[in-house]
């Protein structure tokens, strides 16, 4: 299975208490950030790719960016546990892979679960992707699987 972790990307900051969190939308920026991993992720995505998101505002924007149906699952939303990602998104059982568009911390402690065995808060910046895939070993059968980080990338670097 492959799984993609999408940070959402930069959103307006809050303006005042009575605010929702929920509501905050892109910036400018943060439009340019998702724009460019869309691209990114549409060059390198199966169309069998199911893409999963967020319902805050900005995750929805960020999954928008792109241009494939997505759907919302309030499962994701901010605060979620990792494992609460990992159930929604079907891993590492998923025929077909998936994107995650969703927050830190939560993303990060996804990766590093994944890839550590061990839930700590790994810093993933704003409109980031990380790719992991989930391979069984066809040498040692299908119990046994291999790992891999097959890219990490933030909008910067595009």
């Amino acid at each position: 299975m492959d799984l993609i972790l999408w940070r959402h990307a930069d959103a307006a900051a809050l303006t005042n208490e009575s605010e929702a969190d929920f509501h905050r939308k892109l910036t400018g920026k943060g439009r340019k950030q998702a724009a460019a991993i869309a691209i990114w992720l549409e060059r390198h995505l199966p169309d069998s790719a199911r893409v999963l998101a967020s319902p805050a505002i900005r995750a929805q924007q960020t999954a928008e960016a792109l241009g494939r149906k997505f759907a919302t699952v309030h499962e994701l939303g901010v605060g979620a546990p990792a494992a609460q990602v990992l159930i929604a998104a079907g891993w590492p059982d998923n025929r077909h892979p998936v994107v995650v568009v969703g927050h830190q911390p939560t993303l990060g402690r996804v990766a590093s679960l994944l890839l550590f065995g061990t839930e700590q808060d790994l810093s993933m910046r704003k409109g980031a992707v990380w790719w992991i895939t989930n391979r069984a070993r066809k040498d040692v059968g299908d119990a046994d699987s291999r790992l891999t980080l097959r890219a990490a990338i933030c909008p910067d670097y595009l």
